[in-house]
């Protein structure tokens, strides 16, 4: 599943966005309205988490103009505004949910398991390459008729690769969507868990490669 994060809070950014991705999600970051609609036009995002109050263009009319282009993208809105009419104003514009300012990460995971629960995705499109295919809401991988057991970052990885088919994607490109983007374990982390996907994906000797090296750029998922 991926996320996008809209929020100007650094700090608070950072945290959620290290929870989320250690429960497996692929998380995108927007500081500012305007940056948050260049990616939502880009990118098809299983959820998104906006702030109301973010710089260059509030979280309302960013609100407003998702949901003429897309009806269907779950949505959590953040606001230190407590009161009734905001909240209100925020489920008639179209938010799915919303959280007030402070709250707990737990109850925000727990109000996004939710939102999936209520089914607001169950209609997301499996991702398929040759004959791999991935479920992003069941979260089931398979070569064929194989079921293949992937860790949480290494099913988001692959999610990753696969929302981004036949485009080369580098290191720091891979490292900032699945994990963080300031990510300080070793440096050969990508390359690492490269090479436990392609392992996991050869379910037999007529398996094609998917993840192919482009030397001095990154990788690629291609036939």
């Amino acid at each position: 599943m991926q996320i996008l994060i809209v929020e100007d809070e650094k700090k608070m950014v950072h945290v959620l966005r290290r929870g989320l991705l250690e429960e497996g999600y692929a998380v995108d970051i927007a500081y500012d309205g305007e940056e948050a609609l260049e990616k939502v036009y880009v990118n098809e995002y299983d959820l998104i988490i906006l702030d109301l109050m973010i710089p260059k263009i509030d979280g309302m009319t960013v609100l407003k103009k998702i949901r003429k282009e897309n009806t269907n993208v779950p949505i959590i809105i953040l606001t230190a505004k407590s009161s009734f009419e905001d909240k209100v104003k925020g489920l008639d514009e179209g938010a799915d949910d919303y959280l007030t300012k402070p709250f707990s990460y737990a109850e925000l995971t727990a109000r996004i398991r939710a939102l999936f629960r209520r089914g607001k995705k169950a209609d997301a499109p499996i991702l398929s390459i040759d004959n791999l295919t991935l479920d992003p809401s069941s979260r089931l991988v398979k070569r064929g008729d194989k079921i293949i057991n992937l860790t949480n970052r290494e099913f988001a990885l692959l999610e990753y690769f696969m929302r981004n088919q036949n485009k080369v994607l580098s290191e720091s490109k891979i490292l900032e969507h699945v994990w963080d983007f300031n990510y300080q374990g070793l440096s050969n982390v990508v390359a690492t868990y490269v090479k436990y996907l392609r392992k996991k994906l050869r379910t037999s000797p007529k398996d094609k490669e998917l993840i192919h090296t482009v030397r001095g750029a990154g990788y690629i998922m291609r036939v």
